[in-house]
């Protein structure tokens, strides 16, 4: 990586979302992004229950260790996928598998 010198200002923010693309650590972050998500909108409830969760591709991939949690939480998978993706600000989860 070559260090690139600027006369002009440039704002943390700004540096740090530079940094990230020339890096390529975008998909990294947005793995993160997506399991503080999670666990911000499901809270202590489903949290204590929540093993695992991974983002692969479009397809966030949740381990329960509550079946019957398993299964309630099925039948809103369009809700949360929507909740997911405002909370990031932007369309990154297309589908759930929840196991």
């Amino acid at each position: 990586m070559v260090a690139k010198r600027r006369n002009e200002y440039i704002s943390l923010s700004d540096a740090l979302k530079e940094f990230v693309n020339e890096n390529k650590l975008e998909k990294g972050m947005d793995k993160i992004d997506v399991r503080n998500a999670w666990q911000n909108l499901m809270g202590n409830g489903v949290n204590n229950y929540t093993t695992q969760i991974q983002l692969k591709r479009d397809t966030l991939y949740v381990s329960l260790s509550s079946s019957v949690l398993r299964q309630e939480l099925s039948y809103g998978k369009d809700k949360i996928i929507k909740m997911i993706n405002e909370e990031l600000g932007k369309e990154l989860v297309k589908s759930i598998v929840l196991r």
